[in-house]
């Protein structure tokens, strides 16, 4: 992942990663396929089960004259099914993904008209958004917050009284810088890493695996708070407007999310194409205030209105000035949702990331720095009943109906600027996933090509927050800082860290913009964390160490199972396999063994509660492998055992049989530790345990059968070395 820099910038001429669904399956390197060829050899030099050309039916389904066959679910033509592809390949249709229970079809149906249909994993490409696209899609947090930033600070400023509020402009000064260094420092990271994934790569790659984590546990909090917060945010400007909903907020708020999560579902150009107007009729909306409130306060010479008259509940001091810093410097989350983004983007994605993410900076400061000064000429202080940004409306439209639009406008962007949440939460844990660092089901991209697993984690915890917080924005606000600040800052230390490495042309320069972004965010974590601990940024400082402790346990468990079911290298030159990982030897050796088809030794089990039809076509099929084959009965008690015996003795007797009493009834105890017995009297044999399974054809006929054959193969899955075959056996009706 590490790249030297030359002359030109770092990013050019370099292809992003595109996020394809082939990332769930990983090539084998040089090592493996040299193993891989080993194996195969060996396989050539002994006995081995038939060729595909020897398999007693034509596996391509006889394409060229397959006819309709009935069947259970109707007519079944396997050329409607699949297609030709390249030789000896067949190409599933749309009509193959199709359930063949009949409820199975009704929820398909349904989640194609909600959804819309299936996507090719070949549209992939065309799913990549435009810059006129990708910036309402991935601005929409970032520039949503200062409907509530400037609040956030003003309302720790007015603790100190209405005159600490003047304070508001010199902070907002200090974090138009923020936003400026973080800014330009991300647009560095978008051309040195146009793969995407933003900070958690930038400090993996520069910092190690842990800081990385830190980083990345960081930005997942984030973008499930940004959901919450936004989500809050959003209600209350609904409720500001409309104050008869107030009672109706934490409903309002789930419903919301459950709408944003089945817009992103439909795929990223319908969400964008979905998300698009709302931002920029909020952003014309906030430049509209910003337009007549400057030439109002200019009519009256841009004299300051005296802000009101608010007792004092705290002294001011460096400290209440820090919080004050650290709740304004909410306004830059988001901030980061390009630089995860760069391969959603369309060709060249590093360059259109850019320009993206210098339009989503520059349009931040203009709008914070000029709703900050304006509420400052307005003379504003915030109110529990209304937000300061109403309130501003209010103040600049006070007739007609602007103030509506203002106030619908503010709480649709504050209801939808989660979305960039939704982009950039399934595409970290892709990243994630991908080094082995979460669940490889985030790997998975649903039938619209969007990772449908990610969003409903994100979808789920965000709404669990919302709910325990109560919709209120305030409380959840705390909250917020820590983690976003933690990976700003991680990921400017990284980017020093790099440039300090690659000493490509101007890095002295880059160095300084990165370092300044460390030291002011690494202010702003270090302020959120302490001042805000109490108010419930607690959560945060023991999720985030949780989560780095969860990933690292996700790694070591994909680490161990890589290696376990890795191709062994090539023997050395005492013709030896390397020692497996410790505490594992026999897995190791059993494995070697069990990957060449001669050394595999069978024995062939089959239970057998009663004699019938269901029990003699598992006998049956048990001895049409040609193996050693094992039935075994378990009794309750020795009158059936004898008896069971003798109708054994009628059928002929043609397998041998064991039968085991079982004084207390139990079937599937017994029957386990028994199958124990046998694997650990010869580990090198493997049993195979066909269970006949009675396939019901109705739902309410289910609770009439004990299906004893499902317990039995949860009973045995932890048993190595022994395989449960189920042999479905369907009713006749």
């Amino acid at each position: 992942m590490r790249r030297r820099g030359g002359g030109r910038e770092q990013g050019e001429g370099r292809p992003g990663t595109v996020v394809t669904p082939s990332a769930e399956f990983p090539p084998l390197d040089e090592q493996e396929l040299g193993a891989l060829r080993r194996i195969g050899e060996q396989w050539r030099a002994g006995a081995h089960p038939p060729g595909p050309e020897q398999v007693p039916l034509d596996p391509t389904l006889d394409r060229n004259h397959a006819e309709p066959v009935p069947g259970r679910f109707g007519r079944l033509a396997p050329i409607s099914m699949f297609t030709a592809g390249e030789p000896g390949e067949l190409v599933a249709t749309e009509p193959a993904n199709t359930p063949r229970t009949r409820t199975g079809r009704a929820l398909t149906r349904s989640r194609h008209a909600l959804l819309g249909p299936p996507l090719t994993s070949a549209a992939v490409l065309y799913e990549r958004m435009r810059k006129l696209v990708a910036l309402p899609v991935l601005s929409s947090d970032l520039l949503s917050s200062v409907a509530y930033g400037p609040e956030a600070m003003l309302a720790v400023l007015v603790l100190a009284g209405g005159g600490a509020l003047g304070l508001s402009l010199p902070l907002a000064a200090l974090l138009a810088v923020l936003m400026v260094a973080v800014g330009l420092s991300y647009r560095q990271t978008v051309v040195a890493y146009p793969q995407g994934a933003g900070s958690y790569v930038v400090a993996t790659d520069n910092l190690g695996a842990r800081p990385g984590l830190a980083a990345a546990a960081g930005l997942l909090v984030d973008y499930v708070l940004t959901v919450a917060v936004s989500v809050a945010a959003g209600v209350h400007a609904v409720t500001s407007a409309m104050p008869g909903l107030a009672r109706f907020a934490v409903p309002l708020g789930v419903l919301t999310i459950a709408v944003l999560l089945a817009g992103n579902l439909r795929g990223v150009r319908a969400a964008g194409n979905l998300f698009v107007w709302p931002t920029y009729a909020f952003i014309l909306a906030l430049l509209a205030v910003l337009l007549v409130g400057y030439a109002r306060a200019g009519a009256r010479g841009f004299e300051p209105v005296p802000a009101p008259a608010v007792p004092a509940v705290e002294g001011l001091g460096l400290l209440l000035v820090l919080r004050a810093f650290a709740s304004g410097a909410v306004s830059m989350t988001g901030i980061e949702a390009v630089s995860n983004a760069v391969p959603a983007f369309r060709p060249p994605e590093w360059r259109n990331a850019r320009t993206t993410l210098s339009w989503m900076v520059g349009m931040l400061v203009v709008l914070f720095v000029g709703l900050t000064v304006l509420i400052h000429l307005d003379g504003l202080a915030p109110k529990p009943e209304a937000t300061l940004l109403s309130q501003l409306a209010r103040v600049t439209f006070p007739t007609g109906p602007w103030y509506a639009l203002v106030q619908a406008a503010t709480a649709l962007i504050l209801l939808l600027a989660a979305n960039t949440a939704f982009n950039g939460f399934p595409r970290l844990l892709f990243f994630m996933a991908r080094a082995g660092h979460a669940p490889r089901r985030f790997l998975h991209m649903g039938d619209r090509l969007a990772f449908t697993d990610g969003l409903v984690a994100l979808a789920v915890a965000a709404g669990t927050v919302f709910v325990a917080f109560g919709g209120r924005t305030q409380a959840l606000i705390p909250l917020y800082a820590v983690g976003v600040f933690l990976a700003f800052t991680l990921s400017q230390v990284g980017m020093v860290v790099h440039w300090r490495r690659e000493r490509s042309r101007g890095w002295r320069r880059r160095v300084g913009i990165n370092a300044l972004g460390a030291v002011l965010s690494g202010l702003v974590l270090v302020t959120a964390a302490f001042t805000k601990f109490t108010e419930g940024a607690w959560v945060v400082v023991i999720a985030v160490p949780l989560l780095v402790l969860l990933s690292l346990a996700i790694h070591r468990h994909y680490r161990r199972l890589g290696r376990l079911l890795a191709l062994h290298p090539a023997p050395n030159g005492r013709g030896q396999v390397p020692a497996p990982l410790p505490g594992a030897p026999e897995e190791g050796a059993l494995a070697e063994s069990q990957e060449l088809p001669q050394q595999v030794r069978h024995l062939v089990v089959v239970p057998v509660a009663r004699l019938n039809r269901a029990s003699l076509r598992a006998l049956a099929y048990a001895a049409s492998l040609g193996q050693p084959t094992l039935a075994v009965h378990i009794a309750p008690e020795d009158t059936e055992a004898d008896r069971f015996r003798e109708q054994w003795e009628a059928w002929g007797d043609h397998v041998r049989l064991e039968t085991i009493v079982s004084p207390y009834r139990a079937v599937i105890g017994p029957l386990a530790h028994y199958l124990e017995a046998l694997h650990a009297a010869r580990p090198d044999v493997l049993l195979t345990v066909v269970v006949p399974e009675v396939v019901v054809r109705r739902h309410w006929h289910v609770p009439l059968h004990s299906r004893a054959e499902k317990r039995l193969r949860r009973a045995l899955q932890a048993l190595p070395g022994v395989v449960v075959t189920s042999l479905p056996v369907h009713l006749a009706e």
